[in-house]
């Protein structure tokens, strides 16, 4: 990997870290610009350097730094907002892999709504583990996408649109293909 990656990928773990303090309390979770960064990490790093940068920024915040929406820590994985955090690493991998040959903005826009299910598949099963496995809640289905996902749809189609957007237009600036 080249110094200009590395550099790319920590500048993506750090944009990430950054778009969970920009968050919008809701319930269980928050609306945050995290999902933003991963999508433009998978595009422009890349499946490998965008999986690679979100691996890196999830690592620091287990390691005990407080780059999560409620802090940092081993301790986080019980959170039940913590599948979505595991779900960005894929998420960046699929969309990078999608949008590899691609500049296209609606082949960028499709990626990023492929990317964001495969982040809801994770963390929406994930938070049902944990709240009503380890907790004891006892939340439907449809609490359950409620609290974690159907909400948060009208924002993540914004940031899909923001991503199919600007990605283009970087990516000749950066000089990726």
């Amino acid at each position: 990997m080249s110094a200009r990656k590395l550099v790319y990928t920590a500048l993506f773990a750090a944009l990430t870290a950054a778009g969970a303090f920009l968050r919008i309390p809701l319930g269980v979770s928050s609306i945050t610009l995290q999902f933003l960064f991963t999508a433009m990490a998978g595009v422009l790093l890349g499946a490998g350097g965008g999986a690679l940068s979100q691996a890196v920024y999830v690592a620091l915040g287990l390691l005990g730094l407080p780059i999560f929406t409620a802090g940092g820590g081993f301790g986080y994985v019980l959170q039940p907002t913590f599948g979505f955090l595991l779900g960005l690493i894929p998420a960046a991998a699929v969309i990078g892999a999608m949008t590899r040959r691609s500049a296209s903005p609606v082949r960028i826009a499709l990626a990023c709504v492929v990317g964001l299910a495969v982040l809801y598949a994770i963390g929406v099963p994930y938070m049902a583990l944990i709240l009503n496995g380890y907790m004891g809640k006892g939340m439907s289905v449809s609490g359950l996408l409620w609290a974690g996902m159907l909400p948060f749809l009208p924002g993540d189609a914004i940031k899909i649109v923001i991503t199919a957007v600007l990605c283009p237009l970087l990516r000749r600036r950066i000089g990726v293909k």
